[in-house]
């Protein structure tokens, strides 16, 4: 499939599909290289009257009755749904996906417009019992204003959807920025959704191309920045706003672990631990980068994780059935190849894979990995599952908690009482007994600690904590 004119070399302002001045970026296929489209660098221009049209839009969006904005959020769940293919085709193609993977990824971002939805009607004040006598105090949920969202390629429609819907649910407008890499089904073919679904102009603006990111971070009239990317941006994006005292949210990356305790249900654990490391060729920030493995059951756990890794199929997903498609870049096939390399200069060992063709990294296994090596120490991104011995629980927890970051956390153990001590002394926004680290639903909180996120919790009620300010409004009733 195709992607329209519409969409070629085009912004979305206020309502409309427009040109630019900016230069004009290439998008394509992951997996060939070919080019199958081209998106626009947005300009100061641009950013500015999107921006200017996004605050004008959103006090007439906060007055629509909550029932309205529901409404317009429930027609684009269905014509999302009702596009599954389309959208399907070109995740795909721009973003390397696999199929199940994108006809996955577009089903979840339905259920963010139909949860949203709910969350529009949701209650979102508080009477507060007063000191005084005939004081009346209010506390209401207000949106906070313009968000700019700036999101990745690695899963571009979830990722947007995620913060755009229940933003929009809560009466905020979206300048929305994404990812070069994935222009089309990461913002602009959203916008068509939105648009048909009867949303008004202005309320969502798209502006592709790199330098929009920074315009929207120090731009004087976006209330709020939610950054989804690496964790070197994100700090960068954290200094730039502090002068400005912005509110920021950061969704950052993860040195993610599996730990399989003597007991496990080893088999269990392998399957959940391929399915977390090697899943879109490990480019999510919640795969499982390190599984520490008691040494009672290393050697099955090696054994069996490597049959895991052996089964997947790699190849263009757009012209066979694969299991993994292509990595982002050829840049990033070297960087992770180069990760294994140093370490194992250092001492670490290739049980499975550890070769590439292009673009297309075949799953590894990799074990004698200790504290020191990259493959241990850095977030790798890659279809990579290093492996780490342990001898006890407590060098277990030592080594997981010896990390920077801090967001998803996997325990495997027939023991649940067990689990659940591990699991509470472990440092990290999620923690998942018996199942793997990528773990994702629209209804709990995600987010992660220390360098894996900041301010960035989201999903349920947790959105209004991330989307709205609290207003103190207070009544004297004996003044009347």
């Amino acid at each position: 499939m195709t992607i329209t004119e519409t969409l070629q070399r085009r912004l979305f302002i206020d309502g409309e599909f427009v040109g630019s001045d900016g230069d004009t970026l290439p998008v394509t296929d992951k997996a060939s290289g070919a080019v199958i489209g081209e998106s626009v660098v947005a300009t100061d221009r641009d950013v500015d009257r999107a921006v200017a049209g996004a605050v004008a839009a959103q006090r007439e969006w906060y007055a629509t009755p909550a029932t309205e904005r529901a409404a317009i959020l429930r027609r684009g769940g269905a014509i999302l749904e009702r596009e599954t293919g389309r959208f399907q085709d070109i995740l795909i193609r721009e973003g390397g996906a696999v199929g199940p993977k994108a006809h996955g990824e577009i089903g979840a971002s339905v259920i963010e417009f139909f949860q949203a939805a709910e969350l529009a009607t949701t209650p979102l004040g508080e009477i507060i019992p007063s000191g005084q006598r005939g004081r009346v105090n209010i506390v209401e949920r207000r949106p906070v204003g313009v968000v700019g969202l700036i999101t990745a390629w690695n899963a571009p429609v979830h990722i947007a959807m995620r913060v755009l819907a229940p933003a929009l649910a809560l009466g905020n407008a979206v300048v929305l920025k994404p990812a070069p890499e994935t222009p089309f089904t990461g913002g602009l073919m959203l916008a068509e959704v939105l648009a048909e679904a009867g949303l008004p102009s202005g309320v969502v603006q798209v502006l592709t191309g790199g330098p929009a990111g920074a315009a929207l971070v120090t731009h004087p009239q976006v209330d709020m920045i939610h950054f989804t990317g690496s964790e070197d941006t994100g700090r960068r994006i954290n200094v730039a706003a502090a002068p400005l005292l912005k509110r920021v949210a950061l969704e950052l990356g993860g040195n993610n672990a599996s730990i399989v305790l003597a007991d496990a249900d080893v088999a269990l654990a392998a399957r959940c631990g391929a399915g977390s490391s090697f899943g879109h060729q490990g480019q999510v920030c919640i795969a499982t980068g390190r599984h520490i493995v008691l040494a009672d059951v290393a050697h099955e756990y090696i054994a069996a994780l490597s049959a895991e890794a052996a089964k997947l199929t790699v190849g263009d997903p757009y012209t066979s059935q694969v299991d993994l498609g292509p990595m982002v870049s050829t840049r990033q096939v070297d960087k992770a190849l180069a990760m294994v390399a140093s370490s194992v200069d250092l001492g670490a060992r290739v049980v499975q894979g550890g070769t590439a063709d292009s673009v297309f990294l075949r799953p590894t296994v990799v074990d004698r990995v200790r504290p020191g090596m990259p493959l241990h120490d850095e977030e790798v991104f890659a279809p990579i599952a290093p492996v780490t011995v342990v001898d006890s629980v407590d060098e277990a927890l030592k080594i997981v908690n010896g990390t920077r970051f801090g967001l998803s956390t996997s325990v495997f153990s027939r023991d649940l009482d067990r689990a659940w001590s591990v699991a509470d002394q472990v440092r990290s926004g999620m923690v998942h007994v018996n199942d793997g680290t990528a773990l994702h639903e629209s209804q709990v909180p995600f987010g992660g600690t220390a360098a894996s996120g900041l301010g960035d919790d989201l999903g349920g009620r947790a959105n209004i904590d991330l989307l709205t300010e609290r207003r103190w409004t207070s009544l004297q009733r004996n003044t009347l």
